[in-house]
């Protein structure tokens, strides 16, 4: 089973313009993104995929793999599907660009449910956290996520799902860490498939999957990831490299 590790990679960013390519420790932050998935071990490849020339010349001046985007695109998914579909590959892991400190072992329980999944029963795999404070279960940019007795996805979201109509009922609610790994098939189906009204109206790309029908097989992990959104993240960041 090959498995690879593709870093989607835009230099535009709404909350903080160009942060892919602002200095951590004396190298961008993409470069260091690039740098821990190799170190993982986990991969027998690693690719940034970029609409960048300027990240494109700065992962290649490095010594690393980046391959330009062809067309413009909507999502990650998209942008990497471009990239592998002459590729022979099983396994695509998406690795978040801004997150330049991997945890390894989450990522590899993905790529162990492939592994395992010897009847072919899981299109993706992906990471939850358990969250309790009630201002991140509503924060609307935490995107939730429910799931069945098996681990499967039922839904994403937003909102509060689900509602606490009665409080005690025990219920744990869970944050979707947007760490994916894709079988190489439905990678490329998601690419071919229009967005219908949940992923339209939620702006959450995962929830095409399960409305075309594709299983995502969710994980649950401690490590919540860092990633840099803003300034001030860049700082912790820049704190926690001086360590």
């Amino acid at each position: 089973m090959k498995v690879i590790a593709v870093i989607p990679a835009r230099y535009a960013s709404t909350r903080f313009p160009a942060k892919l390519m602002q200095d951590l420790g004396g190298k961008p932050v993409i470069q260091r993104t690039y740098e821990s998935a190799l170190q993982t071990g986990l991969f027998d490849e690693v690719f940034v995929v970029t609409d960048s020339p300027i990240i494109h010349q700065a992962i290649v001046s490095a010594g690393g793999r980046a391959i330009m985007s062809i067309r413009e695109h909507e999502s990650g998914s998209d942008r990497i599907a471009e990239a592998v579909e002459t590729m022979d590959v099983d396994i695509v892991v998406n690795v978040q660009g801004d997150e330049p400190f991997i945890d390894a072992e989450p990522i590899a329980k993905l790529i162990q449910v492939f592994r395992d999944d010897t009847a072919h029963q899981t299109d993706l795999a992906s990471l939850m956290c358990q969250v309790t404070a009630s201002e991140d279960i509503n924060n609307p940019n935490n995107v939730k996520v429910v799931v069945d007795q098996n681990g499967f996805a039922l839904y994403f979201s937003r909102s509060v799902i689900p509602y606490p109509r009665d409080p005690d009922a025990g219920v744990r609610y869970f944050r979707h860490i947007g760490v994916y790994a894709f079988r190489k098939q439905a990678l490329l189906d998601f690419y071919r498939l229009p967005m219908k009204s949940l992923e339209a109206s939620e702006k959450l790309e995962q929830l095409r999957y399960l409305e075309f029908g594709k299983r995502i097989r969710m994980v649950e992990t401690s490590h919540a990831g860092i990633g840099i959104d803003t300034p001030e993240d860049l700082e912790k960041a820049r704190a926690l490299i001086l360590r």
